[in-house]
């Protein structure tokens, strides 16, 4: 990968506003490993949640957002946020969820999950987890949009939500053996540990859940060669 010139670069996600800590610790740690895929360039994490995270931007900071749609907090919440700590100059890129690699990235993730099983992609049935919203149909296009791209490769597509209709446990009900769950969230946080969980419960599903896209080992690499991109093409 093309090595950038020296230049700042920081991953915002969400965090967990009750308990802010351990999500903070995450993105720092991921941070940690996109940036060792980019040397010479300083990359740094911070949450939302985190009192005072975004203090370490300026003007001059790329902004990756670790989220999985272009919405409010990407749009509205995230630029105000930045404004009120002096970088409201600073360029935001497109969030994780709108990543051109993130398609072919999943599919990968599909492929080894079924393979694993002894199974063929072709004949497994797949449920895109999402968060979904009651105020914007940005999240739920962004999982629609990629159970589009998975659907030619597998025997059925259905995307569950946690925030609207169809809900997690409505969507995964009746859904055979062969079937994956893939959650499509940034982050491990209480929507995977826990409301995934009791909705698949809840419907009887009997399939492989993977774990959170966003927590794909080749997830660092991904970003780097998006922040990589914005560099050039700056």
């Amino acid at each position: 990968m093309p090595q950038p010139s020296v230049t700042r670069a920081l991953i915002v996600g969400h965090g967990q506003p009750g308990d802010p800590g351990p999500q903070q610790r995450a993105i720092e740690d991921l941070a940690r490993r996109v940036a060792a895929e980019l040397p010479g360039m300083s990359v740094r994490g911070a949450t939302l949640a985190m009192p005072g995270a975004l203090d370490i931007a300026d003007d001059a900071t790329l902004i990756y957002p670790m989220f999985m749609a272009t919405g409010w907090f990407t749009r509205s919440e995230l630029p105000r946020r930045l404004a009120l700590a002096g970088a409201g100059g600073a360029r935001i890129l497109p969030p994780f969820g709108s990543d051109a690699g993130l398609p072919d990235l999943c599919l990968e993730l599909l492929r080894a999950a079924a393979l694993a099983q002894g199974w063929r992609l072709a004949d497994c049935h797949l449920m895109i987890a999402a968060h979904g919203s009651g105020r914007s149909r940005a999240p739920a296009q962004a999982a629609q949009d990629m159970a589009r791209a998975l659907a030619p490769h597998l025997a059925e597509v259905r995307c569950g939500f946690v925030e609207e209709a169809p809900f997690l446990a409505e969507a995964a009900r009746g859904l055979p053996v062969q079937s994956l769950c893939l959650p499509l969230f940034a982050s491990r946080a209480e929507h995977v540990t826990d409301d995934l969980p009791q909705a698949l419960a809840q419907a009887g599903y009997a399939g492989i859940t993977l774990p959170p896209v966003g927590l794909a080992p080749q997830v660092p690499r991904m970003i780097a060669a998006a922040l990589a991109r914005a560099i050039r093409a700056s």
